[in-house]
């Protein structure tokens, strides 16, 4: 098993990192995108033994750092660009995804990869722009959504936009990092401006692949109602709520263990368990 690592251009000529993990093989596996989700990157937490899992199984699994998440090509795992993580917004992430499938569409072949099986997973956030890629980009075969988000306005419910447009940013803290970190306006005007490809609950409804919404019972960050909402909306979707797990199906970050938690051990199964099917 190995990873390889690549650079493509993104949003606003941005690198995006890419890390392709797989298994050699004479035949051609399912390839997975993964999506990481708010103040998150590629190689957070567990990812990478995530991916490895994935490989370990016969998939050819691909992360990536959205362009303007706030890290750089010299330190992929600190937010050291605070400017570019201010100028991020729904519409550069989901442009971001197409750059990735583009990607891989024309280089999978030489990681085992099979481009006529390619499939979305997205955490949190990037469970949102999954779904909203599912929807509109017709190469997608299959979608997994893990603790994602089931509307992008939820976001701005609790903002003054008055006093945010007055001012230009909001901060968020980062709990992990104690950065506080800069959100421009301009991610509130934009998805004003391109409301009709950024609703979620609408995609939701016209998704007519094979779709597995996982959520965790104690999910803090993102609420499991957010899950119910997403399978009611979408009827031929498949619901799993997992017992007692988390945001990060016990993930954290910086990760040091060996194995894999348990609720993280489960979600992969399933995940596997539906995409093989």
């Amino acid at each position: 098993m190995q990873t390889i690592s690549h650079q493509i251009k993104g949003s606003n000529d941005k690198i995006i990192l890419i890390d392709i993990t797989f298994k050699k093989s004479d035949k051609l596996q399912p390839v997975i995108l993964f999506c990481h989700g708010f103040k998150g990157f590629k190689n957070w937490g567990h990812f990478d033994e995530i991916a490895q899992a994935f490989a370990q199984q016969g998939f050819v699994f691909v992360k990536f750092n959205f362009s303007h998440n706030g890290t750089t090509i010299n330190q992929p795992t600190d937010f050291a660009d605070l400017a570019a993580f201010s100028e991020n917004n729904f519409s550069k992430e989901l442009n971001d995804l197409g750059f990735v499938i583009d990607f891989v569409e024309d280089t999978i072949e030489q990681f085992s990869g099979n481009k006529q099986q390619l499939n979305l997973i997205g955490h949190s956030r990037g469970g949102g722009i999954a779904i909203l890629k599912a929807f509109e980009d017709k190469r997608i075969k299959r979608l997994i959504t893990w603790a994602s988000v089931k509307d992008f306005e939820d976001f701005f419910k609790h903002q003054n936009i008055d006093n945010w447009r007055k001012e230009k940013y909001i901060y968020i803290l980062n709990g992990r990092t104690n950065q506080n970190m800069p959100m421009h306006v301009q991610i509130y005007e934009d998805f004003l401006l391109h409301k009709h490809r950024l609703e979620i609950a609408e995609a939701a409804k016209k998704i007519n692949i094979p779709w597995l919404i996982v959520h965790g019972e104690n999910d803090t960050s993102v609420s499991v109602a957010c899950a119910k909402i997403l399978h009611q909306q979408n009827e031929q979707s498949q619901l799993l709520i997992i017992e007692n797990a988390d945001h990060t199906f016990s993930g954290k970050h910086p990760w040091n263990n060996a194995e894999l938690p348990t609720a993280s051990k489960q979600l992969i199964a399933e995940s596997i368990r539906f995409l093989q099917t």
